[in-house]
């Protein structure tokens, strides 16, 4: 391990100084690198923010008896309320499973949208914030907006237009980076599973 940290810390070295980057840095665990996260935290023997949330909802499936039974029962989408835990915000919530190619296919599945799954592919977080507009997609800054009990209150106060209208921005955003990023074919969308009115 220290071998191979030594070879990249030299190769980042090498890099950095090539295009002088400031401060001889080429990435730290703050850029959006989630396996470069995922891996400093599994080095350091720390719990990763996506970790703490499957700890919770492991949690919650054992203080609920019977939740995880009423939650397979549900429909493959569904949409609920609650109030925004900060005053006079309003959001809405996504959760969207982004297809890709099977792995180790992605050059060849590239231009064909018909092998493009869901199972190969990314649940995704977004939530889009009615005031600023802005919609954030790491799971740890939307986690506390979103938490809810199942004695939370069912709250729904936007009008339905309003809804719509935020869906397809929010669907928008993942055609202009993710599908982009990936070159996906034309015919491969994202599959709305969950998403939640905040107000």
């Amino acid at each position: 391990m220290l071998r191979l940290y030594k070879k990249v810390s030299h190769k980042t070295l090498r890099i950095s100084k090539t295009f002088g980057i400031e401060g001889k840095k080429l990435l730290t665990p703050k850029d959006d690198f989630e396996a470069l996260r995922e891996f400093n935290h599994a080095y350091e023997g720390t719990t990763t923010p996506v970790e703490a949330m499957h700890l919770e909802y492991q949690k919650l499936l054992l203080d609920n008896l019977g939740l995880a039974e009423r939650l397979a029962m549900f429909p493959g989408k569904v949409f609920s309320g609650k109030k925004h835990p900060s005053p006079d915000a309003q959001g809405v919530f996504f959760c969207f499973v982004l297809p890709a190619p099977p792995a180790g296919k992605r050059e060849e599945a590239v231009s064909e949208a018909e092998v493009w799954t869901e199972e190969a592919g990314y649940a995704r977080w977004y939530l889009y914030d009615l005031s600023s507009k802005k919609i954030t997609d790491e799971p740890s800054e939307i986690v506390g907006t979103i938490r809810s009990t199942p004695s939370t209150p069912r709250q729904h106060l936007l009008p339905d237009k309003t809804l719509c209208e935020i869906r397809i921005e929010v669907e928008r955003h993942i055609t202009n980076t993710y599908f982009k990023q990936m070159d996906a074919p034309l015919g491969v969308k994202a599959k709305l599973k969950a998403w939640m009115e905040l107000s």
